[in-house]
């Protein structure tokens, strides 16, 4: 081990040492979380609905939709028009001479395609997944997808920016994302004094953000799918959060190309592992698969479906795939500023896969399988929706089918956990280095190992909360910043769409 890499996780570890001794440790970081959820969510997700009795609609969902609706019109439906143009790029068909450059970029598309999706295909895919049907019936699932799909937009939206505003630091890394296009971008439209504002409120949030449902609640759902397999791990959470700690705490040192190179790795692997087993899940039961979906359409429209009816289903659709996406979140754009691209719209079109693969093709699937083994609405399980641990739950309806797929599940989660940390981990590192300097990161680092370990041994409830009300909360300074700027990646995606796609 090198003497840097064993010093840092060294006085990581003695850092920890007095906590674990604490009896009342998980009591007293599960009050804190408690305390930043009522303060963060009375102010900033206000009930847009709030004169409907029964249904709650937080104010950055509401502003996510809209903004994905107004942006997939405004680039004239590239969600659709640009899909097989995507996959012919990420397959490498449109890689050009200058692109062979390293000075143009610090990974490939696919690398960065595979580090954004590191972040988003994960637990919101297995945990959020069941505790979206768990709340709104099997009707919630039709509102995941239509999200996911024009979702597409804004992500296209936003990552084309980056790639237009992205800068290389003294220490040779590529800075990009919204710090950089909100702070650039309104600079350029006579919004200076805006642009900054927005850009440090961003990245205040996303640290928030890394720290929460990019950190600590990746760590604590995946230990509830983990400890069913292991019951040590269950009674001794303070074990997994140290191990889960230490091999984050080897990856991330080695910035976006360590993370690139482990995701491309990482992804394909997880995700076909779990998406053939969900396959077996279905064809077994494949004449109940038209009799699920039949029940994801009638819940969607039913008034009297779910969780506050029609619009109670909408509502936790809709929230469930903001958080699984983050299509307008600001999040991706800073692992696709890094990608090499010699026109910044190529890198829009790679990324509007993301929410693709995230929530039409993995989330369908993951709720097609709760749906048929009747997981969502079992008896036996209320204990489980109660608490709110979605990975659990998944983990129960895979079980009912395949005994031993838990096991199977639980090595998948952790995967699914540890990639999302890593690449969460940049976007907050990156966000810190925007605020404080590029030689105050280990100080970051330290902090979000710090927290990781924290989110093993408190309350899934208030980890979850939380992990909303970070991620979510910086669509605000994002989605704004878009709307303005979306003349500029409309001029670019005309000069593009002239030049590569007629």
């Amino acid at each position: 081990m090198k003497p840097k890499l064993k010093a840092y996780l060294t006085g990581f570890f003695t850092l920890l040492a007095p906590m674990t001794a604490k009896a009342g440790m998980s009591e007293s970081v599960n009050e804190v979380f408690g305390t930043i959820n009522h303060l963060v969510g009375s102010v900033i997700f206000y009930d847009a609905l709030f004169f409907i009795d029964g249904v709650s609609l937080p104010l950055a969902v509401l502003w996510l939709v809209v903004g994905a609706m107004f942006f997939t019109v405004r680039m004239g439906f590239i969600n659709f028009r640009g899909f097989r143009h995507a996959i012919d790029v990420v397959r490498g068909n449109y890689v050009s001479k200058e692109e062979a450059h390293e000075e143009l970029g610090e990974v490939s598309h696919f690398q960065a395609l595979t580090a954004a999706l590191s972040a988003t295909v994960g637990l919101g895919n297995i945990a959020g997944v069941a505790i979206a049907i768990s709340l709104g019936g099997p009707g919630a699932t039709f509102w995941m997808i239509t999200a996911g799909l024009i979702g597409m937009a804004s992500k296209f939206t936003e990552c084309t920016l980056a790639q237009m505003y992205r800068v290389r630091r003294p220490d040779g890394r590529v800075m990009g994302g919204p710090m950089e296009y909100l702070s650039k971008g309104l600079a350029d439209l006579g919004k200076p004094k805006l642009g900054k504002f927005l850009a440090g409120l961003f990245a205040v949030l996303c640290i928030g953000g890394s720290f929460g449902g990019g950190g600590s609640f990746q760590v604590n759902q995946s230990l509830s799918a983990v400890k069913l397999s292991i019951p040590f791990l269950g009674e001794n959470a303070w074990v997994y959060g140290l191990l889960f700690s230490f091999f984050v705490g080897v990856v991330i040192l080695g910035g976006i190309k360590r993370i690139a190179s482990t995701a491309e790795k990482i992804v394909p692997v997880m995700v076909g592992i779990y998406l053939l087993v969900s396959i077996y899940i279905l064809f077994s039961h494949f004449s109940h698969i038209p009799e699920a979906f039949a029940s994801i359409f009638s819940g969607a429209f039913s008034p009297e479906a779910g969780y506050g009816g029609f619009m109670g289903v909408l509502v936790v659709g809709f929230q469930r795939a903001a958080f699984s996406n983050e299509a307008g979140v600001g999040s991706a754009p800073i692992a696709h500023a890094a990608a090499v691209s010699d026109h910044p719209v190529r890198e829009g079109v790679v990324a509007l896969l993301e929410p693709f693969i995230d929530t039409v093709v993995v989330c369908t699937i993951t709720a097609l399988v709760i749906i048929i083994t009747g997981a969502y609405n079992d008896p036996q399980y209320e204990s489980i929706r109660a608490a709110k641990e979605g990975a659990a739950l998944t983990s129960e309806a895979f079980g009912s089918v395949i005994s031993w797929f838990p096991i199977v599940l639980s090595v998948a989660v952790c995967l699914f956990a540890y990639s999302t940390i890593i690449s969460w981990s940049y976007y907050g590192e990156r966000c810190w280095v925007y605020l404080f300097g590029d030689k105050y990161s280990v100080f970051y680092k330290i902090l979000l190992l710090v927290v990781i370990f924290c989110g093993a041994i408190t309350s899934a409830t208030n980890i979850l909360e939380f992990g909303d009300l970070m991620i979510l909360s910086m669509a605000f300074p994002n989605v704004l910043g878009l709307y303005f700027l979306s003349g500029k990646v409309k001029a670019s995606l005309d000069d593009y769409r002239a030049k590569y796609m007629n």
